[in-house]
């Protein structure tokens, strides 16, 4: 009726491409000691660095940290940032 050539039944299916599903953004959260204070959205291939520098310009995390020392930063590529601080 479209005017299509050929049998729907018989297309081929269409192939799987992983650069096409791959993200190009993701959401890391960010703790301070543990408990969850933002989220912070990132290029997918951002390394440890940017991560960390955006997780610390957050404005929740910077209420969070004020006045306290931090004692380690803990990143989990992919996954999450944790500062541990006194």
């Amino acid at each position: 009726m479209l005017g299509e050539k050929g049998n729907l039944l018989k297309a081929p299916w269409p192939k799987y491409d992983a650069e096409l599903a791959k993200e190009q953004e993701i959401e890391i959260p960010v703790q301070v000691n543990g408990k969850l204070r933002s989220r912070v959205t990132v290029p997918a291939d951002a390394d440890e660095a940017f991560v960390l520098e955006r997780a610390l310009a957050d404005e929740k995390v910077k209420a969070a940290i004020a006045g306290k020392q931090i004692v380690k930063k803990i990143y989990v590529p992919g996954k999450m940032v944790n500062l541990v601080v006194k």
